[in-house]
């Protein structure tokens, strides 16, 4: 009566351990895209939805399954961002996450995806996010403030060697004040004098009264440290000013093409501009990308596209080797993981999480030398540069 007991129990074990086993098959996989559909940074955000669709969309099946795809509208806010997450988390079971417009987002909801055990790809650039604030569930693709500076600032004073009295325009957020530090670092090694720094609110939409400050103190550049349009209407506002004409200016961080498209090359002409991504590298899967972007949605593909394609594909790459969408084991195989990126060779730094890619100078073309619509810029230099691991500010790993 026993035996039969014990060998009834054990066909009950493994009948369900097989259902089990039938059911994480079927499980299929939904990437959430946390983007800011709505609000400053609603022009980022619709690309980088775009990005991330076409990503699943384009994919196949994934362990089996159809991967579908989710957006949540940060509203250009973190706390509404974190709210969102918290009930797609609670209400969904949600584990993949992909986006985070702005820093502050992306640190907030990086921490709440990690609490969760889920997994999170961001193109966002506080270096907090692979440094002080890094965490096991979150992953960085676009290459943080510090390379940004130091692949901008570092090969313009090489080409112009005698421009050395440098004024920056900053946002005051985590994210402005991390370019700014790390500005100020560069500025130190390579002897350069900053003659002053106008800070400004994350919503301010008028830069007058800081172009007129930056006049006033006769940089040979002005480094504009904020992004989207704030960096537009700042780099706009300069040149109705005068400005071009007087000094040299840099965005160090664009958000690409987009941003070309937007202010004309009238403006463009002759400005520099750092990038995470040009549509131009000739790689091979940034071939296949603005073949199949030019396809599906007929433009050419531009950086926050571009980032929420890339690290959307990574993520579902990382679910099919590991062959489960267990977050832990998809954490496993993204650490150290190499691939073929839209920049070419990336590899994931296990240690911090971070992505090791290019970073690109560009400098505007005048509208003759344009050879098409969408031939903005032409690349002055690329290159990586990130801290050394013995450097690394990330412990939470």
């Amino acid at each position: 009566m026993i035996k039969k007991y014990l060998k009834n129990t054990a066909l009950v074990f493994s009948i369900a351990a097989a259902s089990c086993v039938v059911m994480a098959q079927e499980e299929a996989v939904t990437i959430y895209g946390v983007k800011s559909l709505s609000g400053s940074f609603a022009s980022y955000g619709k690309y980088a939805d775009m990005g991330s669709k076409l990503a699943v969309e384009q994919y196949g099946q994934v362990l089996g399954k159809t991967p579908s795809y989710m957006s949540i509208d940060t509203e250009g806010n973190a706390g509404k961002a974190l709210r969102k997450v918290q009930e797609a988390i609670n209400q969904n079971s949600a584990k993949f996450f992909n986006g985070g417009t702005l820093s502050s987002t992306s640190l907030a909801i990086g921490k709440e995806i990690n609490k969760s055990g889920g997994v999170f790809i961001t193109p966002a650039g506080a270096d907090e996010l692979t440094g002080v604030d890094c965490n096991t569930s979150t992953f960085r693709w676009s290459v943080p403030t510090y390379g940004a500076i130091r692949e901008t600032v570092v090969p313009l004073l090489k080409e112009h060697p005698e421009k050395k009295r440098w004024y920056t325009i900053t946002p005051q957020y985590v994210f402005g004040e991390a370019l700014l530090s790390n500005a100020k670092a560069v500025f130190d090694e390579l002897g350069i004098e900053h003659v002053g720094n106008s800070y400004h609110s994350l919503q301010e939409q008028e830069f007058s009264g800081y172009v007129t400050n930056a006049m006033a103190a006769k940089p040979d550049v002005l480094l504009l440290l904020n992004f989207g349009s704030q960096s537009s209407n700042a780099l706009r506002q300069a040149i109705n000013f005068g400005l071009k004409n007087q000094m040299t200016i840099l965005v160090t961080w664009s958000s690409g093409l987009e941003q070309f498209q937007e202010l004309g090359a009238d403006i463009t002409e002759n400005v520099y501009f750092g990038a995470q991504y040009w549509h131009t590298v000739d790689t091979p899967l940034n071939n296949k990308l603005v073949k199949e972007v030019k396809d599906t949605y007929g433009i050419t593909p531009n950086y926050p596209l571009a980032a929420d394609y890339i690290s959307t594909k990574l993520l579902l790459d990382a679910i099919v080797e590991a062959g489960t969408t267990t977050p832990s084991d998809v954490i496993k195989v993204l650490e150290g993981k190499s691939y073929e990126g839209p920049t070419g060779t990336e590899i994931v730094r296990a240690a911090d999480h971070q992505v090791l890619k290019n970073y690109y100078l560009l400098k505007g073309k005048s509208p003759s030398e344009m050879k098409n619509a969408d031939d903005f810029a032409e690349i002055v230099s690329y290159g990586k540069s990130f801290p050394d691991e013995s450097s690394l500010e990330c412990k939470g790993m």
